[in-house]
């Protein structure tokens, strides 16, 4: 901040400058006129002795005038380049004023509606924490310069619960869902976070959270470790068993945390079995849609079209967003050519073909690679999503 500081003093130094050298220059001009002053005062007196002189008989009206003359170039001379006073509307007092009013009404606007604490966090996050306590504070920091930060608030709560302060976390979480929105991953830091901080003790909020969370996203991981730590402690081992599988299957092979969850699984199994219960077998994964689709060019177009023009392939819900549910891309030297489409085609993770009863296939030409206009298109019928036998799709009408 020392840099910034001399900067701005420099700066300051700059705008008094244009208020101080007014007043020097004014303090000269009031020498000049002061001396002039003097001058015509010597030049009076002098001929106010000249005139005593006269009448005294000591000079005649010659020499008189002759004096007169001498005294009045000698005035001439010692006035001569000074400028014209010139008279100030403001009076000496408002530079003045205004070259103590303007650094301090600097300052203060400076630091009521500056950013000087938020320099000094950049600066600092420029620098590697040395240990979490500096992290935290930093982030603290972060969060008081800009209180409407969803990612200063998101990082710190998760640093509160790393230093184990689920009830400051659970605050903080509530604070980024109220700015970003209630997002599947926000409601369960926050249900996580509520859950420790009210002593692992359940609730319908906590309950009303993690439900949700996972109808918005039924693989939202940090809400289905949760729930399975609360069957857990609550002794339903099965529910705890199948929410941990669940969540095994979102995670990555490397990751590190399987081997703790595999371990929970097995102590949960143990405790099932224990007691006299029998671990019910997994259930089995619904297959996802698949839909088959031959696609050509009506004969009348084949000339209207040129071989690396794209082809665009989708299926969109007949109710629903108008986003396609899955989609492949073709050019027309391809066609014809037979394609399927199926939930590992989507486009996002929670618009998939199995989670719509009826779709519509889409079939467009266009010569500027945009899938969202063209100048052929072909559609079908509505149809189930479930549907097996291959479908023909016939790109033949202009796109409009």
């Amino acid at each position: 901040m020392i840099d910034f500081w001399l900067a701005a003093g420099l700066l300051l130094l700059v705008a008094l400058s244009f208020l101080l050298i007014p007043i020097l220059r004014s303090r000269r001009a009031q020498l000049e006129e002061d001396r002039t002053a003097l001058n015509v005062a010597l030049y009076q007196e002098r001929v106010a002795e000249l005139q005593t002189q006269r009448e005294e008989g000591v000079l005649d009206a010659a020499q008189m005038d002759a004096g007169r003359a001498e005294a009045a170039r000698e005035l001439l001379a010692d006035t001569e380049g000074v400028a014209a006073p010139r008279v100030s509307r403001l009076g000496k007092p408002a530079p003045l004023l205004a070259a103590i009013l303007v650094p301090v009404l600097g300052l203060g606007l400076y630091l009521h509606f500056g950013a000087s604490d938020k320099v000094e966090l950049t600066r600092e996050f420029s620098q590697a924490p040395q240990s979490m306590e500096e992290m935290t504070r930093r982030l603290e920091r972060a969060v008081a310069a800009q209180p409407d930060s969803a990612e200063a608030l998101y990082f710190l709560g998760r640093t509160y619960m790393t230093q184990e302060r689920p009830a400051d976390a659970a605050k903080i979480f509530e604070r980024t869902v109220n700015l970003a929105g209630r997002q599947p991953e926000l409601l369960g830091q926050w249900a996580q976070a509520q859950y420790f901080a009210d002593g692992k003790k359940w609730s319908d909020k906590i309950q009303a959270l993690t439900d949700e969370a996972l109808k918005a996203d039924p693989k939202e991981v940090t809400s289905l470790g949760l729930l399975g730590i609360a069957a857990f402690e609550a002794q339903r081992y099965q529910e705890a068993i199948d929410y941990w599988n669940r969540l095994l299957e979102q995670l990555p092979p490397e990751d590190k945390s399987r081997i703790a969850l595999q371990g929970g699984i097995a102590r949960a199994t143990e405790k099932l079995e224990a007691g006299g219960g029998k671990v019910a077998p997994a259930p089995v994964a619904k297959a996802g849609a698949l839909l088959k689709v031959q696609v050509d060019l009506a004969a009348d177009l084949k000339g209207k079209v040129q071989p690396g023009d794209t082809v665009f392939i989708f299926a969109r819900a007949t109710s629903g967003p108008p986003a396609p549910l899955a989609a492949k891309r073709l050019t027309v030297a391809d066609l014809p050519a037979t394609v399927e489409l199926g939930d590992a085609d989507a486009m996002m993770p929670q618009l998939k073909l199995s989670n719509f009863p009826e779709v519509q296939l889409v079939a467009r030409i266009s010569r500027a690679g945009q899938p969202t206009a063209g100048e052929w298109i072909g559609r079908s019928q509505p149809l189930a999503s479930s549907t097996t036998a291959p479908q023909k799709l016939t790109i033949d009408s202009p796109d409009k």
